[in-house]
């Protein structure tokens, strides 16, 4: 249902513009910086931060605005806003404090430095709009505990696959359908792909090899399906998903899966290599009703018992500020966790590795992601890929191999290690509560 267009021209025409903070002003960033100020009415980018000063300006000037001031106190950053100034800042934490912000985006990427980010904006009360699946699939569920005791909301967004796959569930379950199958379609899954092997492809989009190497390694899917998973109370079949290659139609690809098993798992989240139409996403669910199977049958839908239904497109940066104002405006989410995790992304070695490395960041060369199911994950005592950067491995690891926290020793002080365990313990104390009474 649109209404949210309708919500954001009023506040357009009563003078009153939702106030957006932005945090990370790389490739993505610029782009939700040139959406929000020439494309959405009802809606002002007040402040960018971004370690990088002179990119916090360039996400300015691109979308045609050149002049914008530099600050370096939350007093200055309130003049600013309460001045109608565009504000630029080294400093990402004056935006979580200032007054006169209604939302932050934050569009970094980075778990330990978000993590900072996102518990200082739920302390200063300002709703977070997270691009940042990696930061929301490691620690998500006990960031939103904090969220919702303070009062506000902290969620993914819509534009990204996690967003669009969430918004078409929502849809599927209104008519009455039972989904069982949230599912990525992707051109590439290569979990050897690295910075070098990326470069050039990244070159010609204007991004950053790290980040393309994460999708092309699994890393980035696996933290998007398992947040899909953690919000709709999913699961994976296996670690690391299914991930059939299939050429044609994801419309064909009903048949491959058996109901039954997906209906004992309570459903699962998924992907599929070379399918059409991609880059979209699908969503595969079941009707109990005879007579409504015998409509989405003459709906031509097919017979069942599965029923594709897809989204062919996935939007990013377009789709942003329509999160935004969902929050702000109607307090309505895109996605977050259901509860404690269902399914986490662990860390697994691109290549072999010695004792005494230190590992490298996410989209690097020496890790690659993988889906587990999160009681597995505890079982074996598994290393979240969240926390793997800059662990120190205690032993030799081979390729392909699983790391554990008794592989590494994990820097000292982390903020993101505190709340995992914080996390963990949490949800346990829950599970225990729930089996008592």
């Amino acid at each position: 249902m649109m209404i949210v267009d309708r919500a954001l021209q009023a506040r357009a025409e009563a003078g009153n513009p939702i106030k957006v903070g932005m945090i990370g002003a790389g490739f993505m960033g610029r782009g939700i910086a040139n959406q929000i100020i020439n494309s959405v009415p009802g809606m002002e980018l007040v402040a960018i931060s971004n370690r990088n000063l002179d990119a916090a300006k360039l996400a300015y000037s691109e979308a045609g605005i050149e002049d914008c001031e530099v600050v370096s106190t939350v007093t200055d950053l309130e003049d600013a806003i309460a001045q109608h100034r565009k504000a630029v800042t080294e400093d990402a934490l004056l935006l979580c404090r200032a007054d006169g912000i209604d939302a932050l985006i934050e569009v970094t990427g980075a778990v330990e430095f978000g993590a900072h980010l996102v518990m200082s904006a739920i302390a200063n009360r300002k709703h977070v709009i997270m691009m940042n699946a990696e930061l929301d699939g490691t620690i998500g569920p006990i960031l939103k505990v904090y969220a919702e005791k303070a009062g506000v909301i902290l969620t993914a967004c819509d534009g990204d696959q996690p967003g669009v796959q969430m918004n078409l569930y929502r849809f599927v379950k209104s008519i009455g359908l039972t989904p069982l199958i949230c599912g990525n379609i992707k051109g590439l899954q290569d979990p050897y792909r690295n910075p070098t092997t990326q470069e050039a492809f990244a070159k010609r989009w204007g991004q950053k090899p790290h980040m393309v190497t994460s999708f092309a390694d699994g890393s980035k899917i696996s933290f998007e399906q398992a947040i899909v998973a953690n919000a709709t109370g999913m699961k994976v079949a296996k670690r690391g998903m299914l991930g059939y290659d299939f050429s044609g139609h994801v419309d064909d690809m009903t048949n491959m899966y058996d109901v039954a098993k997906l209906k004992e798992w309570g459903g699962i989240v998924d992907y599929v290599v070379g399918a059409k139409p991609g880059p979209g996403v699908f969503v595969f669910a079941t009707h109990d009703d005879p007579k409504q199977r015998h409509y989405l049958n003459l709906y031509k839908l097919g017979e069942g018992p599965l029923y594709s239904f897809y989204t062919p497109y996935h939007l990013c940066h377009f789709e942003v500020p329509m999160s935004v104002a969902r929050v702000v405006l109607f307090q309505d989410y895109v996605l977050t966790p259901l509860g404690g995790p269902l399914v986490d992304v662990v860390t697994t070695a691109k290549i072999d590795l010695k004792a005494g490395e230190i590992i490298d960041a996410i989209g690097y060369y020496m890790t690659y992601g993988q889906c587990e199911n999160s009681n597995i994950v505890s079982e074996q005592n598994l290393l979240p890929m969240g926390l793997a950067e800059g662990c120190r491995l205690k032993r030799d690891v081979s390729k392909d191999q699983v790391l554990t926290y008794d592989d590494v020793e994990l820097p000292e002080g982390r903020l993101c290690d505190k709340l995992r365990s914080e996390q963990n313990a949490y949800f346990s104390r829950e599970k225990t509560l729930a089996v008592v009474g």
